[in-house]
């Protein structure tokens, strides 16, 4: 049995936790979120650009390349506390762009565009399909050769985050009958190949993707040698930011709750003194702080071969059933305010239901730790 009971927190990860702990409470009340979720672009424009001049963009990327040089690790906490605020912006979805030319892009394309995203300029991933399930190999659009060294794409994806604002996109496609990954300037798309869809979560802004007749040149596929590896990496990376974002909603949601359950009173007490909500309250928070540590024990070993899979899809299973548990309750003990579309748990529900259908729900990591564990 591999050990998987390391866990770490840097000072890097600390500093970073309490900056975002301010400036997501400040930039991102539930007032604001409410707000946003009207408005076509999704998210503020001016508070984008806050994040780009606190570095958070570059915190993954190398210096070499514009970027902090740290690692995925110190974006956890920025995540997290994102998450705990419903705070809205294309921070994940440009992380993830990064992370594909990290670990699989060309010389020239780390050159060209990691700078650009370290400096604010929003980016986005395409891997998911009609009929995906979860695999990150998993692909039926192809790139197919059209001479004088153009490609010609074709296929359809679905659920690519932030699109709408994305300079570039990483979509994953069948190149000589293998996986690989292009990157598709926003200039190549024609008009109408982005239709934004209906999601559960309104806070976010997802779109299908059209790449019929898109033609991006060879040049714009990432290194071929290195695509299986950029693609399970991509799919990790995914489910640890995805799991820092469930964790941070999980403790507003037991906030939430705790704070009605401290203030609502029913037959001459408050409700917080009856047995019946103060039990799964409490087993809201075991769960909670069982997650977290499966969250930055996967931060902390992300890198490690073998033992940052299990971390992470350990984390991620975790952080599914806790802020599942967590929201339900949070909607249940508001009683029928809750279930009304102004209980602000409903914004919390939403979200969880939506990273579940993201990269893999519990029940698929779990069975992905069966064949790793046992």
């Amino acid at each position: 049995m591999q050990d998987l009971g390391r866990i770490g927190f840097s000072e890097d990860q600390a500093a970073l936790l309490d900056v975002a702990t301010d400036f997501c409470l400040q930039r991102s009340p539930v007032s604001t979120v409410r707000r946003l979720m009207e408005d076509e672009l999704g998210h503020d424009p001016g508070v984008w650009k806050e994040m780009g001049e606190l570095g958070w963009l570059g915190i993954a990327i190398p210096e070499d390349f514009g970027g902090s040089g740290l690692s995925l690790a110190e974006v956890v906490p920025v995540v997290e506390q994102m998450g705990r605020r419903l705070m809205i912006g294309p921070l994940i979805s440009t992380t993830l762009a990064a992370q594909a030319l990290v670990v699989g892009g060309t010389e020239a394309q780390k050159r060209n565009v990691l700078p650009r995203l370290a400096e604010g300029v929003a980016a986005t991933v395409a891997l998911a399909e009609a009929d995906f399930d979860w695999e990150p190999d998993t692909v039926s659009c192809q790139a197919l050769e059209a001479g004088d060294g153009k490609l010609v794409l074709r296929g359809q994806k679905v659920l690519v985050c932030d699109a709408g604002v994305a300079q570039w996109i990483i979509a994953s496609v069948l190149y000589r009958n293998a996986p690989a990954l292009v990157l598709i300037p926003r200039s190549a798309l024609p008009e109408g190949a982005l239709r934004r869809e209906t999601v559960i979560d309104e806070t976010r802004r997802s779109f299908a993707l059209n790449l019929d007749g898109v033609s991006v040149s060879k040049e714009d596929l990432l290194d071929l040698d290195l695509a299986a590896t950029a693609l399970n990496h991509l799919h990790l990376a995914a489910n640890l930011l995805g799991a820092a974002d469930m964790i941070g909603g999980t403790q507003a949601c037991i906030d939430y709750t705790v704070d009605y359950l401290k203030t609502r009173t029913q037959f001459g007490k408050l409700i917080g003194s009856y047995q019946a909500l103060k039990h799964p309250t409490v087993d809201a928070y075991c769960k909670y702080e069982q997650a977290r540590s499966h969250l930055y024990a996967a931060a902390h070993c992300f890198g490690e071969q073998g033992v940052g899979e299990i971390a992470v899809r350990m984390a991620k299973a975790a952080a599914d059933g806790a802020y599942s548990f967590a929201s339900d309750r949070a909607i249940q003990f508001h009683g029928g305010f809750g279930f009304t579309y102004d209980c602000d748990a409903q914004l919390y529900r939403r979200r969880a239901i939506w990273h579940a259908a993201n990269y893999g729900d519990a029940s698929f990591h779990k069975a992905k730790l069966a064949k790793l564990l046992f």
